[in-house]
Order: C-alpha cells, then structure tokens, then sequence
C-alpha cells in the first residue's frame, strides 16, 4: 500500500532518496548538471513528501512558493523499481492538493529534454508547455510547464 507522508527536510529518508536523485539527474543533466544542480538546494523549499511502499521510502518531492498565487514542483523521484506504477503521479496530486490547501492556484516546473518519463507524466496529468521561466531561459534542455490547480 502507498502512503504519503508531509515531511521535513531534515528527514533522513527523503535526504537518501533525494541523494539518488541527484545521481540520476548528474547522469541524465551530463555537462549542464552543475547549471541544473544549482537550483536545487533544499533551504529554499518548506514542503516537502516522502511516499512509502509498506514501511519503505520510494519516492518523494516538494513544491517551493513562487509567489502569491505560484509553486514550483521539485525534487520528483521515484525508485527505478517503482516507476511506471502510478507511484509518481501519486505523488504529484499529492503537491497539488497540498498547494491548494495553502491557497495557491498554479504550478509550475521544469524538467530536461533526457527525462522522458517525466514529460509524459507532466503532460498526462494536465501540465501545458510554457515558454522557458527564469533561469532556463535560456536552457535549450529545459522544458517548463504550467497547470492551473484551480
């Protein structure tokens, strides 16, 4: 059974699935990595999940206020052996859900050319391409996406 769970960032499992992450994204991001990694840091972001499989953590992200109105997804991950089940997607409706409690109404992101998966998933649960935000914009390996939450 899958269960989410609101955390902390000093959350020992979200800080070990967090840590595979960025040995993923170092692989897929290659030589843009340290461009990509940069924005990535855990002390501007205040809300995050972990998802566990019975008692074991295999997923996690987080959302960081843009603005007002505005979160950011980030740090979405989910175990090799559990992806393609849902569990990301499970994950992601958690977010929202949790933005609209806190009165936000939209989300936005940003993922690299390389993470296929995650923009079919981005795209499947309702998530349109935007023009390139803030810092990647001028980052031709970015994509960015929008969704209203309400």
């Amino acid at each position: 059974m899958l269960k989410i769970i609101k955390t902390k960032k000093s959350n020992k499992d979200l800080n070990a699935l967090i840590k595979e992450l960025d040995q993923y994204l170092k692989k897929m991001d290659g030589e843009d990595h340290e461009f990509y990694n940069q924005f990535n840091h855990l002390d501007c972001i205040h809300h995050f999940v972990v998802a566990y499989k019975d008692k074991t953590p295999i997923g996690c992200g987080a959302f960081r206020k843009i603005d007002n109105k505005t979160v950011e997804i980030k740090r979405m991950y989910v175990e090799n052996e559990f992806r393609r089940k849902g569990v990301a997607k499970e994950i992601l409706l958690f977010l929202e859900n949790w933005a609209q409690q806190e009165n936000f109404t939209k989300g936005i992101l940003e993922t690299g050319n390389r993470q296929k998966e995650a923009i079919q998933l981005y795209e499947k649960t309702g998530y349109q391409k935007i023009p390139n935000y803030g810092q990647y914009t001028q980052m031709e390996n970015s994509n960015c996406f929008e969704k209203h939450l309400r």
